[in-house]
């Protein structure tokens, strides 16, 4: 049976540029710390990549520090020593996570339906100077986008600094971390058709952050250990290609089939609910709640179609327990055990979107009149 892949947002396939660079990496045999032929060639090497990504990201003026992924960066960012973390109620598993950890140091800011976090949300905690206030600019389950610069607008002048959440919108959205800086960005390779196991940190020159990881003198004494070389190198030619898509107006042609599919999904007289449909949303993403129908079931129903989607954030989303970030928004325990995320990619046709769509109404309609029964 032929698989149709829509969980872009768990991980995306890897890119061809991508496997060729690191197959190309492998090759070199040095250590980027040695002061040899060899190790100065694999720096070379690193450094160039360094370049790449930071060029993709449009981050003047940002050093990049290369991580094991996207939650190694958080807790990076997190261990920093602040005075406060005001932290979105939305926010990933890999920020939230650290919430018990901080005690009274830790608060949360609410979002509303929509899952929009208001400015005012984050300023009413009075951010100041030794604070950190993260905030992501997507959200992973719900596609839903924060007004980050406006928020780092509001924050420019309090002393605060941002640690924004770029995982999800890097590469599929215009982005530029030299935005109204402080801030620091948080990236990751596998969702833009790298591989899995390497991230990044985007963070100001000159600003003072201590390393979660010691022991030698890697990455600007920020984060030891002998750098991932062959990850590197798929991460930067990932990244570089991935503008080169956003460019093309690859995103604008996946928006389109994530219209259509909405449209699809909300035809007919069952219920159904697109969550931040009236909201900006990242073009790939859709939500989408089924009353009655748990998404756990409608996620295995559908693997058993041939459709690979996700019952949320792949990080979460084989814990049985309702979405915390539909909570956050208002929704009930009810509502958000019957959510699923379908997350689409350039490579996504018509035809799969419509024979997607096609099949899950089927098994929707089925599920339906066997609890009727």
């Amino acid at each position: 049976m032929s698989r149709t892949y829509l969980d872009w947002n768990a991980t995306a396939p890897i890119r061809p540029e991508a496997r060729d660079a690191m197959i190309g990496a492998m090759d070199l045999m040095g250590n980027p710390s040695s002061v040899h032929a060899e190790g100065r060639a694999a720096k070379a090497l690193l450094e160039r990549c360094r370049a790449e990504i930071l060029e993709a990201a449009g981050a003047q003026g940002y050093d990049l520090i290369f991580t094991s992924g996207a939650t190694e960066a958080a807790a990076t960012a997190l261990s920093g020593g602040w005075s406060r973390i005001i932290a979105s109620e939305v926010e990933h598993d890999c920020i939230a996570a650290h919430a018990p950890l901080m005690g009274e140091r830790w608060q949360a800011a609410g979002v509303g339906r929509d899952g929009i976090v208001p400015p005012s949300g984050v300023l009413a905690r009075d951010p100041g100077r030794g604070d950190l206030v993260a905030v992501q600019l997507a959200n992973s389950e719900t596609g839903v986008r924060q007004d980050v610069p406006g928020m780092l607008a509001e924050l420019r002048q309090s002393g605060a600094v941002m640690l924004a959440d770029a995982v999800q919108s890097f590469g599929k959205l215009p982005f530029a971390a030299s935005w109204q800086p402080p801030a620091i960005y948080m990236l990751s390779a596998h969702k833009i058709g790298g591989p899995k196991g390497i991230g990044a940190l985007l963070v100001p020159q000159g600003m003072d952050l201590a390393p979660l990881i010691v022991g030698g003198g890697q990455e600007m004494s920020r984060r030891a250990g002998t750098e991932n070389l062959a990850g590197i190198a798929g991460f930067a030619a990932a990244a570089s290609a991935a503008q080169r898509d956003l460019e093309r107006g690859e995103w604008d042609r996946v928006a389109e089939l994530r219209k259509i599919l909405e449209n699809l999904l909300e035809a007919g007289d069952r219920p159904t609910i697109s969550v931040g449909k009236d909201t900006p949303r990242l073009p790939n993403t859709l939500c989408l709640i089924a009353p009655g129908w748990k998404g756990e079931t409608q996620v295995m129903r559908m693997d058993l179609e041939g459709f690979a989607i996700s019952a949320g954030s792949a990080c979460s989303s084989g814990k049985v327990r309702s979405s915390r970030v539909l909570r956050a928004m208002g929704y009930g325990d009810g509502e958000a055990d019957c959510a699923v995320r379908i997350s689409l990619g350039p490579a996504t046709t018509e035809v799969e979107v419509r024979a997607f769509a096609e099949a899950w109404r089927s098994a929707r309609d089925k599920a339906a009149r066997r609890r009727a029964a």
